[in-house]
């Protein structure tokens, strides 16, 4: 179960640094900057501990699939980028994906 906790963290910090990247309005903040790169750091360090009992291709693809469905949202709700049907269904896809991969880990 802490392997799990592990990936939640990592997904949380890579969506945190996402948004720093954003905010850091290429580098020219540079709080905002110095988030990013601990902010990945320490997602990269906890997606680590997470490959200890989670197989990496699921791992991997639930890191890389819920943070792009967070961060699509974030950018929907924090920096008002459009919410069209097409974006709002493809992140449902995403969610189903890494939902199957999840069940498929279940599995094994």
């Amino acid at each position: 179960m802490k392997y799990w906790v592990y990936l939640a963290c990592a997904i949380l910090l890579e969506v945190a640094g996402t948004t720093s990247m954003k905010l850091s309005k290429g580098f020219t903040n540079i709080v905002a900057s110095v988030f990013l790169f601990v902010f990945y750091a320490v997602s990269f360090v906890a997606l680590t501990f997470a490959l200890k009992k989670i197989d990496i291709a699921v791992a991997y693809a639930i890191w890389s699939g819920i943070g792009t469905a967070l961060i699509a949202t974030v950018g929907i709700l924090y920096f008002r980028e459009p919410a069209t049907l097409l974006r709002l269904v493809s992140i449902g896809f995403i969610i189903a994906g890494v939902a199957g991969l999840h069940l498929s880990q279940a599995n094994h």
